[in-house]
């Protein structure tokens, strides 16, 4: 049972990801990428697309303007990883593809290049890297990758043999300030860090938004209607979609295609004090008023603040007592910050 708050609600079209997404040409090929003005472009995975990437992207779009011509960021799916080591990737990301397109058509891209990895590409040399993808593919004027960039098969290419590939194939290379990417190791990390110790707050700080997740509606145990917080239990549509750390949160849910973002609470853990599989990890959903059916559903989540640990109680009375007091908190958290739509 999904819980559907009609006593705090706050618009959002559910076609807004669609609307962004109109503001930047998503190309799934290099091969499919054209255009009549001067292109300049950039490299990377962009994971969560934080306050180090958006420095990138502001000087990418910098580029293009000073040339007019146009700001494009080739990326890879699935990750390089996952496709070289299949077995043994333990990838977990911030963002997951269609997360990753918005945020960045938000940031405001004139085309984003989504390349297939594949093992042949990952076999190719420098020279055929950059002549197919490159040269025959997106045809920039200008690259912009960092001093440690690597390329091709077994990561041979460096940024000395891309100038050199530029010179051959017809464009300029700009190396990005070493401060730059600095900036962008350490926010990765710390973004990934702060949300494994569930510290969303501060994650939000560094990605600017609150973070985001996407899971669909399963049949749990029904527990929580027994006292009186019946929740909505969510596999999470990516299963390298990585989870802030187990306890209890303050977020804004809406059910797909829903215009509105509800008031929740959010609990991620083993539920120690009630489940019969404490070795499964659950995340557990709960709209604050109202209800109707919603298995099979997606429910889109963003992460506000953290409420407590995970806990363990001496019964079903004490868990209850904690969820009352989880619940004001959290009215009180959500009533001082709005949705951040879409």
């Amino acid at each position: 049972m999904c819980q559907l708050n009609f006593g705090a609600k706050v618009q959002g079209n559910p076609r807004d990801y669609q609307l962004i997404f109109a503001k930047v040409k998503v190309h799934y090929n290099a091969s499919e990428f054209s255009s009549d003005r001067p292109v300049v472009l950039t490299i990377g995975t962009f994971d969560g697309v934080h306050i180090g990437h958006r420095a990138v992207l502001d000087l990418l779009k910098k580029r293009a303007q000073e040339i007019q011509g146009e700001s494009v960021l080739l990326t890879f799916d699935p990750h390089p990883r996952v496709v070289l080591h299949p077995d043994s990737h333990n990838l977990k990301l911030i963002n997951t593809i269609d997360e990753r397109k918005a945020l960045l058509a938000d940031a405001r891209l004139d085309h984003l290049v989504i390349q297939p990895f594949t093992e042949s590409l990952s076999r190719m040399s420098p020279m055929e890297y950059v002549r197919e993808i490159f040269a025959e593919g997106i045809r920039p004027d200008a690259v912009i990758v960092g001093y440690d960039h690597r390329f091709g098969r077994n990561r041979e290419g460096s940024f000395e043999s891309l100038q050199n590939l530029g010179k051959v194939f017809g464009f300029a290379v700009e190396e990005l300030p070493a401060q730059t990417l600095e900036d962008t190791r350490i926010s990765s990390t710390k973004v990934r860090e702060a949300l494994l110790n569930g510290d969303v707050r501060q994650a939000k700080k560094w990605l600017s938004k609150p973070y985001p997740f996407h899971g669909t509606v399963v049949r749990g145990e029904q527990l929580g209607r027994r006292m009186g917080y019946p929740t909505a239990n969510l596999k999470p549509l990516d299963e390298m979609k990585l989870i802030p750390g187990r306890g209890a949160y303050a977020a804004w849910a809406r059910i797909e295609n829903d215009a509105t973002w509800h008031a929740s609470m959010v609990n991620i853990g083993v539920r120690p004090t009630v489940s019969a599989t404490p070795e499964i990890e659950h995340i557990e959903l709960h709209f604050l008023e109202g209800g109707r059916q919603c298995y099979n559903e997606v429910i889109s989540v963003q992460f506000i603040e953290r409420l407590r640990d995970e806990m363990q109680f001496d019964g079903l009375k004490s868990l209850q007592h904690q969820l009352q007091q989880d619940e004001q908190l959290t009215r009180s958290i959500l009533q001082r910050e709005p949705i951040d739509a879409p």
